[in-house]
């Protein structure tokens, strides 16, 4: 049996000085020693990553940061590792060594209750200073929980696990769906799943898998056919299916294929709405239109993964972008958690479905998007855009396609 994707864990971010006790935090948390420990500061150094499951919660993924004061170059490199755990952290745990807050744990408090993620305080190395009475009474007025613990011993640790759980956001527990809202139960959707040299050997990749099971968990049935294959499923077909979902790669010949009464769109667009927010990638989508030869475009894959053939980022997109704006454009790719922090350069970004990913680092990302002025469209979206089929892929999301029609009539 596979283990719980990245993507459906709640990712929990550790941070704070160098030495707080972060490492043991972690370690007493989970119940095995995954993180190194010592006395010299600045021992952890990459983000440590350890998936378990946090009753009631569910499945969760603790992340061990770097000290986020440390110093020099190499310092200055882990800082920088620890500021993109920020970026995809649900819950914060900031680690207070002996009572001690100052600025710099107000900083952090403030970097990510900036980004509305919830935050518990934990007093660590209780056993040799305790915060003072005041700073207790300014958490609570301002909704901050605190825990005092002492990791070696696991004192107090119990009690940061319930607050843990108590802090839990609630889209998490509610993550908005993948599908099962457009199939009713007893209802069918028939999914296209290309089989070519990119797809991995002996199985499907995860947006399919993900789009399965949702679909059987709400009680709907599913049929899975080659694109090929497709107007032979349809014509076999009893009464037409709720809907008609493709890979993005087979968008024009499954859209020739698919009656215009039936609605139909990609797998990658049903990510964007679920890890995202539609109605930018909309706008993102429009502005397509304004790019021109020359424009530098940015590609942001989300996995790392060796590219091969007519490669979907690397290729596909880029051709058939350059075919739409008639001219060459000038292709930038970053693949896993890096991203440029300065966007400014960039007059689009075309993100990838993040079908790895949690939706807050999707989410982060389209912010500073967003504030950088830079639009930012899903990689399914991008292909139904310049494919001329955009509407038709929209179809299936009324509230999308009725921001695309305000935007563009108001061009």
């Amino acid at each position: 049996m596979r283990l719980t994707p990245k993507s459906f864990r709640l990712h929990i971010g550790l941070f704070g000085r160098r030495n707080a006790g972060k490492s043991s935090v972690l370690n007493a948390l989970v119940r095995q020693q995954v993180s190194i420990v010592s006395e010299v500061a600045g021992t952890t150094t990459d983000p440590v990553e350890k998936p378990m499951e946090l009753l009631p919660v569910g499945p969760v993924l603790f992340i061990d940061t770097a000290g986020i004061d440390d110093v020099g170059a190499l310092g200055q490199a882990r800082v920088e590792k620890t500021r993109q755990v920020f970026d995809r952290t649900d819950l914060g745990v900031l680690v207070v060594a002996g009572g001690q807050w100052t600025d710099f744990e107000e900083t952090l408090l403030a970097e990510l209750r900036a980004r509305n993620v919830p935050v518990v305080v934990a007093f660590n190395k209780s056993d040799l200073g305790r915060p003072a009475a005041e700073l207790l009474e300014q958490l609570a007025s301002r909704r901050v929980a605190w825990v005092e613990t002492v990791a070696t011993t696991g004192s107090g640790v119990p009690e940061l696990r319930e607050a843990l759980v108590a802090a839990a956001p609630e889209e998490f527990i509610n993550t908005p769906p993948i599908v099962s809202d457009l199939v009713p139960p007893g209802d069918l959707a028939v999914l296209v799943v290309p089989i070519d040299k990119e797809a991995p050997k002996g199985r499907l990749i995860q947006p399919q898998v993900q789009t399965i099971r949702e679909l059987l968990d709400a009680d709907a049935y599913c049929v899975v056919v080659k694109d090929r294959d497709l107007r032979d499923a349809l014509d076999r077909l009893q009464r037409p299916p709720a809907l008609v979902v493709t890979d993005s790669q087979a968008f024009l010949k499954v859209a020739a294929a698919t009656p215009p009464e039936i609605k139909m769109t990609s797998f990658s667009i049903l990510l964007a709405r679920q890890k995202g927010e539609l109605s930018q990638f909309v706008e993102g989508a429009v502005a397509i239109d304004r790019l021109r030869p020359g424009d530098r475009v940015l590609v942001a894959e989300a996995c790392s993964h060796h590219p091969i053939g007519d490669d979907i980022g690397r290729v596909k997109i880029p051709r058939w972008l350059q075919q739409y704006v008639g001219g060459k454009l000038e292709f930038h790719t970053t693949q896993g958690h890096d991203f440029p922090f300065d966007l400014g350069n960039y007059r689009l970004v075309v993100h990838c479905g993040a079908c790895m990913w949690n939706r807050r680092e999707v989410l982060t990302r389209m912010l500073r998007c967003r504030q950088a002025g830079v639009p930012i469209c899903n990689y399914g979206m991008t292909i139904a855009y310049t494919l001329g089929i955009f509407d038709r892929a929209l179809e299936p999301f009324p509230d999308a396609l009725a921001t695309y029609r305000r935007i563009r009539n108001s061009l």
